[in-house]
């Protein structure tokens, strides 16, 4: 615990603390503190000359549970009702409390930086507070939570992914802001994918697959994906990341004698057909035995550029389901 909350601890008579100097402390923004104290009560004991408000050791205690609860995805309606009533031992149920709660539900969709999740998992709705929180902890445990329980397949659909659209969704309507929550929370999304990657010893006999963004793309959020489902079933891969030169693509190609190739492109921009048909026709092996990879687009950047014949996948689990086979050819 905080030093200045031990010392509220052991000595509640030398009073509270600021809500900027809880804020900080819990690393919620002061704004979410009056907003949780005016609509659900979570709110401090005393206030100083009746007006400004002193956070006691007891205080925080609620608050912590309140944001441990959120953290988790449940609405704060609902964590500030539970939060009460484990520090109450008086019931705080009424006739009208559910009526309340809706209230309270449909004006916190409209809170500021809340962001547009929708009808999302319980768990995707605390891990986009969490990132708008800034929240580096919660983030990981969140994230490392959704996999175990899921697995990297599920928690990636339906976790991972609505969390990161609608990020992308809030600053792109919001004047650029939030450009910093979008950053963080994919720096932790990229950290729980490579952890998720490494807990499974490879399957003999099986075919690489080489993972590339193309060149001029910097999107790799979705190949980390598709490493770590790889990574997870015992199948070799290796992963090049944002932007590989076409002759560090094709010099990587040759040397690795992959079976597979997975090319990504978010944007029409960075998607080339020239690539496809020079990766395609990259050739290694014995004089005999040449052998050319199997060459997968992937990305919403091919949609209505596609090279003929070429491989698609829709999603995560077809592009995993694909790779897998060609891999243990």
């Amino acid at each position: 615990m905080d030093d200045a909350v031990s010392t509220l601890t052991r000595d509640p008579a030398v009073g509270g603390l600021t809500t900027g100097a809880v804020a900080r402390l819990l690393g919620v923004a002061p704004t979410t503190l009056r907003s949780w104290d005016r609509r659900y009560g979570i709110g401090p004991a005393s206030r100083e000359g009746g007006r400004h408000r002193r956070w006691t050791a007891a205080d925080i205690r609620l608050l912590e549970c309140m944001c441990g609860l959120t953290n988790a995805g449940m609405p704060p309606a609902e964590a500030a009702r539970a939060a009460l009533a484990a520090a109450s031992p008086e019931p705080l149920s009424g006739p009208d409390d559910h009526e309340d709660e809706g209230r309270a539900g449909r004006h916190a969709s409209h809170a500021p930086g809340a962001l547009p999740i929708g009808r999302a998992r319980r768990e995707c709705r605390g891990l986009a507070r969490a990132a708008v929180r800034l929240d580096a902890h919660a983030m990981d445990e969140l994230l490392a939570a959704a996999i175990e329980r899921y697995g990297l397949l599920a928690a990636w659909e339906s976790v991972i992914m609505p969390t990161l659209h609608a990020v992308g969704r809030k600053w792109e309507t919001a004047g650029e802001r939030y450009i910093e929550v979008e950053h963080l929370l994919s720096w932790h999304v990229s950290s729980a994918l490579r952890r998720a990657a490494s807990q499974r010893p490879l399957v003999a006999g099986s075919g690489v697959s080489l993972l590339a963004c193309t060149p001029g793309e910097s999107h790799t959020l979705a190949l980390e994906a598709l490493t770590a489902g790889l990574a997870q079933q015992g199948l070799p891969v290796r992963m090049f990341g944002a932007a590989l030169p076409v002759e560090a693509m094709e010099e990587a190609v040759r040397r690795t004698g992959p079976a597979a190739v997975v090319l990504w492109a978010q944007s029409r921009s960075t998607a080339s057909r020239a690539l496809v048909a020079r990766v395609e026709s990259i050739e290694w092996g014995v004089r005999g035995a040449r052998r050319r990879p199997v060459v997968l687009v992937a990305g919403p950047g091919w949609a209505g550029q596609l090279p003929p014949g070429a491989r698609h996948p829709s999603g995560l689990a077809e592009a995993l389901d694909a790779l897998a086979a060609i891999s243990r050819r």
